[in-house]
């Protein structure tokens, strides 16, 4: 039953209470509206198809970004760039929205804002991120939200990620020499601090992520007791898809994680300072469009090309889904005349 009262501002207070229903209140500037209000709201209640969206009212995005951030983002693997990400969004104004007033122009104004200076796919990452925390809000803290997701209202930005850069022979043999003079590289300045950031063991990183296509984090969580000595094997362990696998090293691979046998890691760095020398490295060597990320390609495409199946080379490099593996393999149409030479001349005898 609906009870209408006057406050001495000469606002109209309308309160409702249902059985089965949250008790409503809600002030109004006028006796009409106030009225008519209430005898809608009591009507969807009548039929069962009143929704409830206080906590959609009373909830901000900034505060259900915190949310998500302390419950589910702590747990994943990349936790601190998704974290970085939504700290942005938290301390901006978006986040000041109410769920319910939350729309599909908010987001279409962020993500113009967002474009400048930044990739399409990590603006998509942003957008993504609210769309998420949205679903989460609903689907499992029990705040009664909106039917459409603003976020689904917005078209994502269409971009093409594919990269097919290999180093060729002679782009790896400079690559090692950079790396090589880099490590040998006297402190000329005095200066302590670069000294201490200086990597000296930077061509034996690229030498172990060339030849056994492991990702930047395995390599450098790899320890001593990960590794086989006498088999020749390396496990990783709580990987990207959280999986530990065990991979076989050549013979030149062992040798080269022998010369670190003492201490509890085998490279003592971090992504920072591997991502700004190996930069570096590459600079020097004059090699355009090279990330650290891509030698794990320049072994899975080398692999196929020595005649590896999918399946071998899937269990090496760590790919669940093969599909994913054809991202990393990128065998060019010259690496291939020597095969089909090959195959026309086994046709023609």
């Amino acid at each position: 039953m609906a009870s209408i009262r006057k406050r001495k501002s000469g606002r109209w207070i309308v309160q409702i209470r249902k059985k089965g229903y949250p008790t409503i209140n809600k002030c109004f500037l006028d006796l009409k509206t106030a009225r008519r209000f209430a005898k809608s709201t009591e009507l969807l209640m009548e039929k069962n198809e009143f929704e409830d969206y206080s906590g959609a009212r009373g909830t901000t995005l900034k505060e259900i970004l915190i949310k998500y951030r302390d419950e589910k983002t702590v747990l994943k693997k990349g936790y601190k760039e998704e974290t970085c990400t939504i700290n942005f969004l938290i301390n901006h104004k978006i986040g000041l929205n109410s769920l319910m007033m939350l729309k599909s122009h908010h987001i279409h104004k962020l993500m113009k804002e967002l474009s400048v200076g930044r990739k399409p796919s990590t603006v998509n990452k942003y957008i993504n991120l609210i769309c998420h925390s949205w679903r989460v809000a609903k689907r499992e803290w029990g705040i009664n939200l909106p039917a459409e997701n603003p976020c689904d209202m917005v078209t994502l930005n269409k971009f093409d990620d594919t990269r097919d850069r290999v180093l060729t022979d002679q782009e790896y043999t400079r690559l090692l020499v950079a790396a090589e003079e880099q490590d040998k590289e006297k402190n000329s300045q005095g200066n302590n601090t670069v000294e201490k950031d200086r990597i000296r063991f930077l061509k034996d990183i690229i030498k172990f992520a060339y030849q056994t296509g492991a990702r930047q984090g395995e390599i450098l969580k790899m320890k001593r007791d990960h590794i086989d000595w006498d088999n020749k094997l390396c496990t990783f362990y709580d990987t990207k898809n959280s999986a530990d696998r065990t991979i076989p090293l050549a013979d030149e691979t062992i040798n080269i994680l022998k010369k670190y046998r003492f201490g509890s890691a085998i490279f003592d760095c971090n992504d920072r300072r591997l991502r700004k020398w190996f930069n570096k490295a590459t600079r020097k060597a004059k090699i355009l469009d090279f990330r650290f990320h891509d030698l794990r390609a320049c072994y899975c495409t080398n692999a196929l090309l020595n005649g590896w199946s999918i399946a071998e080379v899937a269990s090496t490099s760590g790919h669940q889904d093969w599909s994913q593996l054809k991202r990393y393999t990128r065998i060019k149409p010259k690496d291939l005349l020597v095969k089909i030479n090959n195959v026309v001349n086994l046709k023609s005898q």
